[in-house]
């Protein structure tokens, strides 16, 4: 047996390669396991967990037979390529994990960062919070009041981790404890200027939305025109606030040259990535305070880690924490001993706004999250007014029920009012698990489109047409355009060109751009529950795949069908259902355990290192 002839794809063998290169003599069964650990990363996890594969053959149709735990830790310790905490390897074994020396070093940042921030406590005056939560959130009704409570955390903090699903008013929060935080007495800098607070988000979608709701929401609140001005307007994508360089994985912000921030909210913070997210902690002031909102339920990051869902684990407060909070809010608090350094920094949001406590959709959503399968195939079977099923899809079924779904958007852009048409199309939403196939994105964007053009007597060759909608997938920062912004294919004074929400002076504030100045993009009548993240239409169709995927997992279809607010209509077998309930994806990653109440023996923390530093070990 050779280790040649294994069935490795271009970024494995290259990787190998280098190994090799560094190493001549280097075993197969530590080539095998660099090889396995890059599989690994381009399936979002941070490192390889020996103990999932020990004793297996991860290619079955190779010979090659890993070893036991115990041998393959020997074998890997043995290699010249493999080191431990402190060592500088191009792999790291630690606490049966194997990484990338750069992936180790960005989780080990992490967690210190996160824990030095986390035991940071300002001072706060409690009476002026306990006045602002009082005014700013008298609305609620709900006991405990989350929302109230997690606004107190985060005065209180200087790291916040707000988690809640969709309705469940984590914009509302944020603007009104940045409002209580801007309250307190001397929240300003010398010579009166106020505290520098920025606006972040993963996608250039997700920032824009983000200060379209705080712009939205500060214009109610009950505080000083003094304090409303002072909360900002704009927010930007991580990407362009950290200043990244091209594809080049070092940014022009770290701490060497941090950024010009009090206080930084990061909103969609589930999609943020291990690299990003280390990267973002490390150019942040030590003095600064980080807010985290997001859904610890959500689809994670495309990128290897699961950071946010890894900060929720071992939540609760002490019996300190609740009579504190008690005594400042007003609230009773359950007492639940957290097993997480990060402790009472994390508050979950549990009462949705946007889902009645009879609703189908809501309940649909708590069943999938509890993996109850036998629960969600029963609760879809209920007459319920906002939800359907249809168990028994087939192609020719599902192009005309998508036809008919966006026969009103088609009818509303033949009007030409951008208006119009943006609230059709956001009225119905076909959603797909994946991109390939008859049931893919790909698949029933080209079958739909081909049905519309006939019908329209647009050419079959003709790309622009009356009510294509498409979807913008890469930034352009000279345009205002960003990856996932959806536009709208409509006629005009001078011809067709493609209409976009928001920032414009044109119609009603869209932005209309000719089709040949666009970005890259593709038809957009369907679209994936990954960019569909963040997002919210009236009514969503959400289809599943015929054959088994291992992307049907608990959090895509908690995601897909939480972007529904009023129905959800559900194409997919019973068995993919099922399938779908019953998989919880999970990352190998080792930041929630390097965060938990009994965590790892201590390690030395280094600066995060970029190319020049790590050179093969990157």
């Amino acid at each position: 047996m050779t280790f040649a002839d294994l069935p490795l794809g271009p970024l494995e063998r290259a990787l190998v390669d280098s190994l090799q290169r560094l190493d001549p003599q280097a075993s197969p069964v530590v080539l095998a396991s660099a090889a396995l650990l890059c599989m690994a990363l381009d399936k979002g996890d941070v490192c390889l967990p020996l103990a999932r594969l020990a004793g297996q053959r991860p290619w079955p149709d190779h010979e090659l037979r890993l070893p036991t735990l115990s041998d393959w830790q020997a074998q890997l310790q043995a290699s010249l390529l493999v080191g431990g905490d402190s060592d500088f390897r191009p792999l790291i074994l630690q606490h049966g994990r194997l990484y990338l020396a750069r992936y180790q070093a960005y989780e080990r940042q992490l967690a210190e960062q996160l824990l030095l921030r986390s035991a940071d406590l300002p001072v706060v005056d409690e009476a002026q919070l306990s006045e602002s939560l009082g005014r700013l959130f008298a609305f609620n009704q709900q006991q405990p009041d989350w929302q109230r409570l997690a606004a107190a955390q985060a005065v209180r903090r200087k790291l916040a981790v707000i988690s809640g699903g969709p309705g469940t008013g984590k914009t509302t929060t944020v603007v009104r404890l940045l409002a209580a935080l801007l309250e307190q007495p001397g929240c300003e800098h010398p010579g009166g200027a106020p505290l520098a607070i920025g606006l972040a988000a993963p996608t250039g979608k997700a920032a824009a939305r983000m200060a379209e709701a705080i712009r939205n929401a500060k214009a109610a609140l009950p505080v000083s025109e003094a304090i409303k001005a002072a909360l900002p307007d704009e927010a930007r994508t991580l990407h362009r606030l950290l200043g990244s360089r091209g594809d080049s994985p070092q940014v022009r912000h770290n701490a060497a040259n941090p950024l010009a921030l009090d206080v930084l909210v990061v909103d969609e913070a589930s999609m943020v990535d291990l690299a990003l997210m280390a990267k973002l902690l490390d150019a942040l002031p030590p003095s600064a305070r980080l807010i985290l909102l997001g859904d610890k339920d959500q689809l994670c990051a495309v990128e290897a880690g699961a950071v946010f869902a890894e900060l929720c684990e071992g939540r609760g407060f002490d019996a300190q924490a609740a009579s504190e909070l008690q005594r400042i809010t007003g609230q009773q608090v359950p007492v639940n001993q957290p097993s997480s350094q990060l402790g009472d920094a994390v508050v979950l949001l549990t009462h949705s706004h946007r889902f009645a406590g009879d609703s189908g959709i809501g309940e649909l959503a708590r069943r999938i999250n509890g993996g109850d399968v036998s629960g969600t195939l029963n609760l879809l079977k209920e007459d319920r007014s906002d939800l359907a099923w249809n168990a028994a899809p087939t192609p020719n079924d599902l192009l005309e029920r998508l036809d008919q779904g966006y026969t009103p958007f088609i009818t509303a852009a033949k009007s030409a009012d951008p208006h119009a048409a943006f609230a059709a199309f956001n009225a119905f939403r076909a959603l797909c698990a994946q991109r390939e196939g008859a049931w893919g994105v790909a698949g029933i964007n080209e079958a739909l489109e081909a049905r519309i053009k006939r019908r329209s007597q647009v050419p079959s060759r003709e790309r622009w047409y009356v009510g294509r909608p498409v979807m913008v997938r890469q930034n352009d920062y000279a345009l205002g355009l960003f990856n996932g912004d959806i536009g709208i294919c409509l006629n005009s004074e001078y011809g067709l060109r493609v209409f976009f929400e928001g920032g414009g002076s044109g119609e009603d504030g869209y932005r209309p751009f000719a089709p040949a100045r666009l970005p890259s993009h593709d038809s957009a009548f369907a679209m994936t529950v990954h960019k569909s993240q963040g997002s919210e239409f009236a009514e969503v169709l959400l289809v599943l795949p015929e054959q088994p995927s291992p992307l049907l997992t608990r959090s895509l279809f908690y995601t897909g069908i939480t972007r529904a607010k009023h129905k959800v209509e559900i194409w997919a077998l019973p068995p993919r259902l099922s399938e779908a309930v019953a998989t919880r994806a999970e990352r190998a990653a080792g930041l929630a355990e390097r965060l938990a109440t009994a965590p790892m023996p201590a390690a030395v923390v280094v600066p995060i290192m970029g190319d020049s530093q790590l050179g093969l070990f990157d």
